[in-house]
């Protein structure tokens, strides 16, 4: 089935080409989408000459840092307008093992949402300073409590849809966008009963680049959980 892997990129030139490379090289049924929110150190550039001898490689260019909830948003609006049945969310940096991609389009076989889950067996994250790790873990803890999803990893990035979900959910009305876009998709999903599975990987620290993560991102989905929990 025709699969679109959906990257959000801001100044990830050190590790966008490496990604492509690797991923398109998994299965060629495997198409790309980079968005890009106008990197300054080049990385759009830098996907739109690799384009010109990947034909499964395609580009959005945004005009500025808009944030990772609706880059993804923009990423499964295009992959709605085109015919791809499966849409898998990815980082850049291979903290997501692109391997994995595989043993997604397997489980989603049989399901229409896979989550790839750092804490369904134990924890499986590597290079995290323990005070990070407390961080995560705690937060899936409290989203779980709040929320009632069953999930161990419902802030997990790193996921596959079956086009249906997405057909079903209202892409507009998404009220998150930093680290809680990837609850509210969860709980949306979950709310309309859809047939969700958790399936363990491996989580690795980011190899180059600067993480994304901050303070702020942690805070605003501490409480958009709340609206979350309450917005129908």
């Amino acid at each position: 089935m025709k699969t679109l892997v959906i990257i959000p990129t801001y100044n990830e030139i050190e590790n966008a080409p490496q990604i492509i490379e690797y991923t398109l090289g998994l299965n060629d049924d495997l198409e790309i989408l980079i968005v890009d929110d106008n990197s300054p150190d080049g990385t759009g550039e830098c996907v739109e000459e690799m384009q010109k001898d990947r034909p499964r490689l395609h580009l959005m260019k945004r005009k500025g840092k808009q944030g990772l909830g609706s880059a993804y948003v923009a990423g499964f609006k295009y992959a709605l307008e085109r015919d791809y049945e499966f849409i898998i969310e990815m980082d850049a940096d291979f903290s997501h093992n692109p391997d994995d991609i595989l043993r997604m389009l397997k489980e989603i076989e049989h399901n229409d949402l896979i989550i790839g889950s750092r804490y369904s067996e134990g924890i499986n994250v590597i290079n995290w300073p323990f005070k990070r790790l407390l961080l995560s873990y705690m937060a899936s803890w409290y989203v779980r409590i709040i929320t009632g999803m069953p999930f161990h990893d419902p802030t997990a990035g790193f996921k596959c849809y079956r086009r249906s979900v997405l057909e079903h959910i209202d892409l507009d009305s998404i009220i998150s966008d930093g680290y809680s876009f990837q609850i509210e998709m969860k709980y949306r999903a979950w709310q309309n009963k859809f047939r969700i599975k958790e399936m363990a990987i491996v989580f690795t620290e980011r190899r180059d680049g600067q993480s994304k993560m901050s303070s702020d991102i942690v805070y605003e989905a501490i409480w958009n959980v709340w609206k979350i929990r309450f917005t129908k």
